[in-house]
């Protein structure tokens, strides 16, 4: 939306870009016949937090991100910064290019999403590091609660359920039907040191695991698989 992206220059207050883009978002799902069902909203904590979700799909962001009711950052793949207007805008509203194949950019990425937090900015993150092809929950990477220990803030674990059956990885086609984000109970990284971060990314794993259908949740692991 260029006119937004000017008046987010002219303004320098990227929030009302922001927001209209979120409201644009939630027109253009209803229009496209997909019903997005939001629960558990009380446990959002008032303050800065990160909210880890389980991704599944392209459509997750487009579901999941106007959802959340207050403005969020996002780390986002480098190559999408090289769009150029939407470059700008993602600029603007202070999104994180990620370059996953570099580890000391990667953790320069950590540090200036750290730095956001400090400033009040949450951020809606997913862990598993890349959309699972089947549905069902992958691993956690540690950077998200590397992040949310070093910045000291609450982790709201996030559902994704459905959206893997409205656009399926790979296609750029939305069907229509119904998504529901389940927010679970936050959890406080302050009471976690960096030592503790495989605690934190389990407890965390284990509530957005308890918000899935049966069809979405991990498989279970097996005796060989674990001694690996």
């Amino acid at each position: 939306m260029p006119f937004l992206i000017l008046w987010g220059l002219l303004t320098g207050k990227p929030d009302f870009m922001y927001h209209a883009t979120m409201s644009a978002i939630r027109v253009a799902l209803r229009m496209a016949g997909i019903h997005v069902h939001v629960e558990g909203l009380e446990n959002v904590p008032a303050g800065v937090c990160i909210f880890a979700a389980n991704h599944v799909s392209n459509m997750d962001p487009l579901a999941f991100v106007p959802a959340i009711p207050r403005r969020v950052s996002l780390l986002a793949k480098k190559e999408v910064f090289r769009i150029p207007v939407l470059s700008k805008a993602m600029r603007m509203a202070k999104l994180i290019p990620v370059d996953r194949d570099d580890r000391e950019a990667a953790a320069s990425s950590v540090d200036i999403a750290v730095q956001y937090l400090h400033e009040g900015l949450s951020f809606a993150v997913y862990p598993e590091g890349t959309r699972s092809r089947d549905g069902r929950l992958l691993p956690f990477k540690k950077g998200t609660f590397l992040m949310a220990i070093q910045a000291g803030v609450p982790v709201v674990p996030v559902s994704i359920v459905g959206a893997q059956a409205l656009m399926r990885k790979g296609e750029w086609i939305l069907r229509p039907g119904d998504v529901t984000i389940r927010f679970g109970p936050a959890v406080d990284a302050a009471k976690y040191s960096l030592d503790q971060r495989a605690e934190l990314l389990n407890k965390v794993q284990a509530l957005v695991a308890a918000g899935l259908p049966a069809d979405q949740q991990p498989l279970p692991v097996t005796r060989d698989a674990a001694h690996k």
